[in-house]
This record gives C-alpha cells, structure tokens and sequence, in this order.
C-alpha cells in the first residue's frame, strides 16, 4: 500500500535525508521518500501493518524534526 503524507515545517534536506533513512528501517516498511523541496513524505508498507508503521515513522521523524508536523 502506498500512501502520501503532506510535511509542515520540514526545515532541511539533511534532516529529510536523515528521517526517510530511519523510515526505510522500520519492520513491513518496503521504501520510503522525503522530499524537502515538495514538502512530501510517500511510504509503501504492508497495508495490515499501516496503522503500527505509522506511530513509529511518527516518533521518528520527530526525533529528527522535533518541529516537523505530519498531515495524516
């Protein structure tokens, strides 16, 4: 399943480097991209697993981003 995820407040291209590299390690995650310049995040993952793998990308991000607002 592959779902799209607008980003708020995303403030540089490391930083989006860093989280699409730590999505890309979560469990049923099969690829990830975050794009500083769209502002966009697009993650394929296990359709079952979805609701799981998003409280973690979540977390994530916010490790990295603590300003980084999600739109679900």
């Amino acid at each position: 399943m592959k779902k799209k995820f607008k980003l708020i407040d995303l403030d540089c291209a490391n930083c989006a480097a860093k989280m699409e590299d730590a999505i890309k390690k979560i469990d049923g995650v099969e690829d990830a991209n975050v794009s500083f310049m769209t502002q966009k995040m697009t993650i394929i993952a296990e359709e079952d697993q979805f609701d799981r793998i998003m409280q973690e990308v979540v977390k994530v991000c916010n490790k990295v981003e603590p300003d980084c607002q999600i739109v679900l």
